[in-house]
């Protein structure tokens, strides 16, 4: 489902030199799993999603995603690709001029799916986290958490085979973000492989699961649920 091998990111830093913001990351994710990613703030773990919601691309290394090499792949092959990733972000990016359901149906028109069945699938979506009652209501009125929801939905329309979320938690007081989580668990049980980045100590330890830990791009730690 999801492979790194030996894989590192370069990036251009001041003065004309280079920096590495992730280096020899090797790990493999099976189908169908929930893992957390942690490490503190500038680890690599927004660099490690931005790689596996193709958004980046390795410097060095192999990256596998839902059985296709990244670096053999061509550029034209990367749309659809992308379109069997979900992603959640901190900052939801919601559009402010469309209402909770037109931006959850966003993912559906722009794939070329009928009227009939985006009108089936939001209303799913919104019933599913919660929100069918806020389906004309713009993001901006909406409450952190109901927004994070409301960004989950969108993300998962889809049918994604695999989810990256990055912070997903870290704007919401802990009932809302043990909501957040709890649907992102559920869409575990369901089969989607799920990774969700996250500083925070208390969820992970609430919700047991595979931990990838980062520690200055390199991966320190690599734990069993429960370990």
């Amino acid at each position: 489902m999801v492979r790194f091998d030996g894989v590192g990111l370069r990036y251009d830093a001041p003065g004309g030199r280079s920096a590495w913001g992730l280096l020899g990351l090797s790990f493999a994710l099976a189908p169908g799993e929930f893992a957390w990613l942690l490490g503190p703030s500038g680890a690599g773990k927004s660099t490690l999603l931005r790689l596996m919601q193709l958004s980046l691309r390795a410097t060095e290394g192999r990256v596998e995603l839902l059985g296709e090499d990244v670096s053999r792949l061509r550029r034209h092959a990367l749309p659809a690709l992308r379109r069997r990733i979900g992603v959640v972000f901190q900052d939801d990016r919601l559009l402010p001029h469309l209402s909770a359901r037109e931006n959850v149906a966003l993912p559906l028109r722009i794939q070329g799916v009928t009227e009939a069945r985006v009108a089936a699938d939001v209303e799913e979506m919104l019933r599913w986290v919660g929100l069918d009652h806020r389906g004309e209501d713009p993001p901006d009125i909406l409450s952190g958490g109901e927004r994070q929801r409301l960004a989950i939905a969108r993300a998962i329309v889809a049918r994604p085979a695999l989810l990256v979320a990055d912070e997903p938690t870290a704007n919401l007081d802990e009932a809302q973000a043990r909501r957040v989580i709890a649907l992102l668990r559920e869409l575990h049980r369901m089969g989607t492989t799920v990774v969700v980045a996250t500083h925070s100590e208390t969820l992970p330890a609430a919700y047991p699961a595979r931990a990838l830990l980062l520690e200055s791009g390199r991966l320190v730690a690599d734990e069993a649920a429960g370990a």
